[in-house]
């Protein structure tokens, strides 16, 4: 346990883990105070973001920058996936939608923004992998399908049986355009999906059994102070002033998938630019093509009524041009700065955009 001790003393940022415990004393004793238990949270998440940011490092530097993506994609989508099936009981399948499209254009545009603008700020020109991140582009590009058909079609639907069988089909084909990904890019043509040569090498730090076990634990905290998170965040946006558009889309999405942002964009100033692609494009995919799918699927056995693939016309506009945007600024597999400035320029015409009108009229 000495580096993980070690960690906590020497950084500042991980003494805010004092406030994980302070969530859950909050929660007992002040239930109805949402702008604090709101604030709270997000001080918990940010320094638990810190800590499973370099557990990852430690598991990518003996696994690659591939297989390390991966491991922080799922994880850090964990957390989404049990703020969506708490959501997914209680029936309230527009936060549901609003936070799936919103992770999935948040990791697209702000994650791997962000890591091209940290990254370029420290390295004049930086190089990755782009046989990894087109094909990555290429499946979010089938997911921004799936989920195009369903609302298409939705006017000749009076009755909703065909788009919820629709969505029922489409799920299975995203599973297994996923699941064969996998295959593709961790077994039978691996070699295509090496790292970029970089300057600074990952040095293991952390034993594996210590990094693997607080990837483990962190999770198992951030999924559960995002279950506070999101029963805070509503009364709190009242508070803010904040519109319900902006706190799924943007708001949530940005908090849930905090853990995996903060690796991706220490994997960037750190010249690991595979890691922070892998991490973005990986995690909206993962969500894209497993999550939501998987979502369908169980919302006929948890959920009032079975949910469908069909999101408001606006969110699909979103995940397209995110889609497209990721496609144009990783074709050439080199990145600076002012790409990532571009990037997070496109995020931010959502973000404003969302923040004065709702998903309703969207």
């Amino acid at each position: 346990m000495n580096p993980l001790l070690q960690a906590v003393r020497q950084q500042k940022l991980l003494w805010l883990l004092a406030a994980v415990p302070a969530v859950f004393v909050a929660e007992s004793a002040a239930a109805g105070k949402h702008t604090l238990l709101f604030c709270l949270s997000v001080l918990a998440i940010v320094p638990l973001a810190a800590l499973l940011s370099q557990a990852t490092e430690a598991v990518a530097a003996r696994t690659g920058d591939t297989v390390g993506g991966l491991l922080n994609a799922t994880l850090g989508n964990l957390t989404e996936l049990v703020i969506a099936i708490a959501a997914l009981r209680a029936g309230q399948y527009t936060l549901v939608k609003a936070s799936l499209a919103g992770a999935i254009v948040a990791n697209t545009l702000f994650t791997l923004g962000m890591s091209f603008l940290l990254g370029g700020l420290r390295h004049h020109v930086q190089e990755f992998n782009r046989v990894n991140a087109r094909v990555q582009a290429g499946l979010l590009f089938l997911a921004a399908v799936a989920l195009l058909i369903p609302s298409a079609v939705a006017g000749v639907d009076a009755t909703g049986a065909f788009t919820r069988h629709l969505s029922i089909g489409l799920s299975v084909v995203l599973i297994a355009a996923y699941a064969a990904s996998l295959v593709f890019s961790l077994g039978t043509h691996r070699e295509l999906f090496a790292g970029a040569d970089h300057g600074e090498e990952a040095s293991p730090s952390w034993p594996l059994p210590l990094a693997l076990g607080t990837l483990a634990g962190v999770t198992v905290l951030v999924a559960l102070l995002s279950e506070v998170f999101v029963d805070s965040v509503q009364g709190a946006a009242l508070d803010l002033g904040m519109t319900p558009a902006f706190v799924g889309f943007v708001v949530v999405a940005l908090v849930g998938g905090a853990a995996e942002m903060v690796s991706a964009f220490a994997g960037a100033r750190k010249n690991r630019l595979d890691l922070s692609v892998g991490i973005a494009l990986g995690s909206a995919v993962q969500i894209a093509l497993f999550v939501a799918p998987f979502l369908v699927l169980l919302s006929h056995g948890v959920g009032p009524e079975p949910m469908d693939l069909r999101f408001w016309p606006g969110a699909v506009v979103m995940v397209l041009i995110a889609t497209v945007t990721a496609s144009l600024v990783t074709n050439s597999g080199r990145s600076a700065w002012f790409v990532g400035l571009l990037v997070l320029m496109v995020y931010t015409t959502f973000a404003l955009t969302l923040y004065l009108l709702p998903p309703q009229a969207a």
